[in-house]
């Protein structure tokens, strides 16, 4: 078999009998018929159900090679320099073709052994290979450019040579060739309808399979591990998984992913997925599960996800575990919201959270990699033009794209020549079938990513508003672990670094190998890649990593050495408890987005917030009747110091309960003489003080505060879901 792949492709026309030529020739009429009738189908299609900017230059390429020119004409002697080096590297090339001298590439994409041995494919390579090098020597020579200028410059010329490839051609790409000869044509015409089924899968718009995705199902063979719904609103479904252990940690752990694709990135299979490996060791996991974004959820904003996403959450495990805190994790966007709610609940004295651990997420977004491309202001004006007249949510096929074309060699140039040129089928691949499962995202919430994080990185600068406020980092003081890939073209490692000095407390730092998801999700059995660990936190990346200690395979067992401690004492587990919502995965994840446009809608089966019968005084109602009330139920909590907290953690289950029954009995109905009382306390500073220094009348307060909420909660629905209305006076 190896023998026949290595054949050249003059061989294989040697061995055609003029049978096997007519067949050829019968094969290239079909893919004439094939190619007319694509054709005919784009052009008389409906319009592609996403709508886009109708702008002819949306992000501003034709601006940056206008600057680009106007750099280099100012600099002449450089562009005559660059020219002069292509002129020697043509002469060089020409000798090189005359005396026979032959070389491989190390470029994937040249790898059939006639791009060398082929004298006519070696010199199309070659000379792709030295007008590549020329084009990307010219951006060194326009020192005029801005770092932003110049990094979009950069993209759009890797995009151009990438898409020049010889090997992106049919008729200069020896591998399609032979494959023509070798199927008596039959590769050319089923690429062809390869490329039909795909036109018709976008609804007019070429969308490239990556995979077959006919294997897959969610809940069947990909996010399969046992669990159930324990808690549902309008934007989020939180998911419990079943203990495999007899005793678990008492800190739950709950885990944030991205609303960009969907959570089962982290349980795609048994062997690999992280949530099983975590409930192994003792974890009560819980894990948030986003709603793609459609008529019902449109309109949300950061501030929503905050409210009925982060606080939602954590007031929902906290209620069912019994736990006083917990440990959280965040990954990409998703961390980025939870490092903005941890700082606002830093500010508010909402010790919830006991530790925080980011996987891939950034907080400082002054170069934030390729993506900065798409997040200038140019750019961001084309894409709230998008968000506008897709009725204001930001569709997730045009997400998908984008992060496509950051990689279009392996992403989409790959697909272009298997499926189309090769006539491949593509492969059934668990993480491609993630990677095209996509989520549309509400436009407000995606206009605050791009315009205040990337756009004037206002998170790192201490100039983001939290429900109203400004946060800042430095108020986050809990432990936490940032993890961050060397090779992450999304989230680029040394921007992870920046942000992770930003916080104010002690940050353990891991720089894990490969990428944006194999990085993260690498199981220890799979013994890959390797991660790199340094004790300290120097100003710079570079500093950091000239310490760092490698380790060899996964991160994942050197994070639970630091997690495992902050994770409580063992008690006895119990079975995830019925809620009526139906199992994991539910029914949020298996929304795709074909079926959101067709008016398909997931389950509308709402919860209330649970009730919480004791917790820390400094801890708030998951929602408060007003802003006011929440601010002096704050105000009014004592604050303990790091050795309570210390002493808390370590409480046992049972002094945990007992605590609670004191707690419960303390506390009184609430009457009108005490709402007096209540009252009188807000008068004066030296009554705010008094009050203060008894916690135990303040704990013996909130919880009648919320049990009048709860007596409310079914009058009237909000955005959760979940009753808004105020209680009575």
């Amino acid at each position: 078999m190896a023998d026949r792949e290595n054949r050249s492709l003059n061989e294989i026309l040697a061995e055609q009998s003029p049978a096997q030529l007519q067949a050829i020739g019968i094969s290239l009429a079909e893919a004439a018929a094939e190619s007319q009738a694509l054709l005919t189908e784009v052009m008389s299609s409906s319009r592609p159900r996403i709508k886009s900017s109708e702008k002819s230059d949306p992000f501003g390429m034709m601006g940056a090679y206008g600057r680009l020119g106007q750099s280099l004409a100012t600099n002449p002697q450089a562009l005559i320099n660059a020219n002069i080096e292509l002129w020697m590297g043509w002469v060089n090339l020409w000798k090189d073709f005359t005396l026979g001298e032959v070389s491989e590439s190390r470029d994937r994409r040249f790898s059939d052994p006639d791009w060398s041995a082929n004298p006519a494919f070696e010199f199309m390579r070659k000379a792709y290979e030295l007008n590549s090098s020329w084009m990307l020597s010219l951006l060194d020579s326009a020192s005029e450019l801005t770092t932003a200028e110049k990094r979009k410059a950069q993209f759009y010329t890797r995009q151009t040579i990438d898409a020049l490839s010889p090997s992106n051609f049919f008729a200069t790409n020896p591998a399609a060739l032979k494959a023509m000869v070798e199927s008596g044509g039959q590769s050319l015409v089923d690429g062809l309808r390869n490329a039909r089924a795909d036109i018709k899968k976008g609804h007019g718009r070429l969308s490239i399979s990556q995979t077959d995705e006919t294997p897959f199902e969610v809940g069947v063979n990909v996010a399969t591990a046992p669990g159930k719904v324990v808690f549902r609103n309008k934007l989020i479904e939180l998911l419990q998984f079943e203990p495999t252990t007899e005793k678990v940690h008492a800190r739950p752990l709950l885990i944030f992913p991205p609303w960009i694709n969907k959570y089962y990135i982290l349980d795609l299979r048994e062997e690999n997925s992280m949530i099983r490996w975590l409930v192994s060791q003792g974890l009560t996991v819980f894990v948030v599960s986003w709603r793609s974004a459609d008529e019902v959820t449109r309109d949300y904003t950061w501030d929503d996800y905050i409210e009925q996403g982060v606080m939602a959450a954590t007031h929902e495990v906290l209620a069912r575990t019994g736990s006083d805190d917990l440990n959280a994790v965040g990954y990409c966007i998703g961390g980025t919201l939870l490092t903005g709610a941890l700082a606002h609940m830093a500010k508010k004295n909402d010790r919830r959270i006991a530790s925080a651990t980011f996987f891939a997420s950034q907080s400082d977004f002054s170069d934030a990699g390729d993506l900065m491309v798409f997040t200038d202001e140019e750019s961001r004006r084309n894409i709230d033009e998008v968000i506008k007249v897709n009725n204001g949510i930001m569709p997730g096929e045009m997400m998908g794209d984008t992060f496509n074309w950051l990689r279009p060699v392996d992403l989409v140039w790959r697909y272009v020549v298997d499926n189309y040129m090769l006539g491949k089928k593509p492969r059934p691949f668990d993480l491609l079938y993630w990677n095209a499962d996509q989520t549309n995202i509400p436009g407000r919430t995606h206009h605050t990513y791009l315009n205040d994080l990337y756009g004037e990185n206002k998170l790192s600068n201490g100039l983001f508003k939290v429900l109203g406020e400004n946060i800042s980092m430095k108020d986050i003081e809990i432990p936490v672990t940032i993890q961050a890939s060397r090779e992450d073209h999304i989230c680029p490692w040394h921007s992870i670094y920046r942000g992770a000095q930003r916080y104010g407390g002690d940050v353990n730092f891991i720089l894990a190998g490969s990428g944006h998801i194999a990085g993260v999700v690498n199981h220890p059995n799979a013994e890959k890649y390797q991660h790199w660990t340094n004790n300290s936190l120097p100003g710079t990346p570079e500093a950091w990593l000239a310490d760092a200690k490698e380790t060899k395979g996964s991160w994942w067992p050197t994070w639970w050495t630091w997690l495992k401690p902050k994770s409580g004492p063992l008690k006895a587990a119990e079975p995830v408890a019925d809620a009526g919502l139906g199992n994991a995965p539910g029914s949020y994840v298996k929304m795709r987005l074909d079926a959101i446009a067709a008016g398909e809608k997931p389950s509308d089966q709402y919860s209330r917030p649970s009730a919480i019968t004791s917790k820390p005084a400094s801890v708030p109602e998951p929602k408060k009747p007003t802003a006011t009330q929440s601010a002096k139920t704050t105000s009014a909590a004592p604050k303990k110091t790091p050795a309570k907290r210390a002493a808390a953690a370590k409480k046992t289950p049972a002094t945990r309960t007992k605590s609670k029954a004191k707690a419960n009995g303390a506390a009184k109905p609430k009457t009108a003489a005490s709402s007096k009382s209540t009252s009188a306390t807000k008068k004066t500073a030296s009554t705010k003080s008094a009050t203060a220094r008894k916690p135990a009348a303040a704990k013996s307060k909130t919880p009648s505060k919320s049990s009048a909420a709860r007596k409310t909660s079914t009058k009237r629905q909000g955005k959760s879901g979940t009753s808004t209305s105020r209680p009575k006076a």
